[in-house]
């Protein structure tokens, strides 16, 4: 009976390690995935204190923002104009 005990203890203790490394992971595999997709580089410690700051909201807001600022250093996009369909 006591070996269950410290069984489903020791169990439940790496459960509850794997979420929290889980949680404090989550800025990391947001970096790279933003860089990955992007190449825009970002640090995890950003994430965490704008997250802490402003929530899903502001993290977000900043995703937008430094998107928007890699858009504009490429230069203006040409768009090219539509032709018209005559039948």
């Amino acid at each position: 009976m006591q070996m269950m005990l410290w069984m489903n203890l020791g169990f439940a203790s790496v459960l509850l390690l794997i979420l929290i490394i889980s949680f404090r992971s989550r800025a990391v595999v947001f970096c790279q995935y933003l860089e990955t997709m992007t190449g825009i580089e970002l640090k995890p410690s950003d994430v965490r204190r704008v997250f802490a700051e402003r929530g899903r909201d502001g993290v977000r807001e900043l995703f937008l923002d430094l998107i928007i600022r890699e858009d504009l250093k490429q230069g203006p996009i040409e768009v090219p104009e539509e032709e018209s369909v005559t039948t």
